[in-house]
């Protein structure tokens, strides 16, 4: 089934079915893009452009999030938190006349319910703390441990700061398993010490 989307380019900014993101509306024509999402459907279509170049090439893939919450400032600009629905793959960006970017886009359909093997948890959740211990971060992992499989890899997918190719190649993974062992190479890599001191990062 293919759907016509209002779409946020946002660099960096990734969204997975089932998870929320946060965000700041300041640019006019994306408070314009907000404003006619509440107006109409509330949906609103998060992926990333290319380059952070103005109108640059998109990437294939993004997912719907639907306006869960919403706060609208005096001077007209939004904290909104979006409800991640389902990945979408970009058919053909639409010719518009609206200052934000429209597409023709397809539901991607994911398998519900999926889950990692004991192996794959616990090789993720060891490569996590090592990360985690890397770049200083204060994890309670008791809570960690309670998280069902979908919700921790692709929790971590959406905020672990990876750079944009990176976290798109995550939200591409066509399924829960192949995220996990990407996850798992993705730390690895940049885990990696450049003299024995920097982090290394992908480029």
């Amino acid at each position: 089934m293919s759907l016509r989307l209002s779409i946020f380019p946002l660099p960096g900014a990734i969204l997975f079915p089932g998870l929320q993101l946060p965000l700041h509306v300041f640019e006019p024509r994306y408070r314009e893009l907000v404003g006619s999402a509440l107006a109409k459907d509330r949906l609103i279509g998060m992926i990333q452009p290319q380059t952070s170049r103005d109108g640059a090439p998109l990437y294939d893939v993004g997912c719907v999030g639907r306006i869960a919450d919403v706060e609208a400032l005096e001077d007209g600009r939004y904290n909104i938190v979006l409800d991640g629905q389902s990945r979408f793959r970009v058919l053909s960006e639409l010719d518009v006349k609206t200052p934000f970017r429209q597409v023709e886009a397809e539901l991607i359909e994911d398998a519900e319910n999926q889950v990692l093997s004991s192996v794959e948890r616990a090789g993720f959740e060891f490569e996590a703390r090592r990360f985690a211990d890397l770049q200083g971060y204060s994890v309670d992992w008791n809570s960690v441990e309670r998280l069902d499989d979908e919700t921790l890899i692709n929790g971590v997918a959406q905020i672990v700061p990876f750079d944009a190719a990176s976290k798109q190649a995550l939200l591409e993974a066509p399924d829960l398993a192949r995220r996990c062992e990407l996850m798992i190479q993705l730390m690895q890599f940049f885990a990696l010490r450049d003299d024995g001191d920097e982090i290394v990062t992908l480029q």
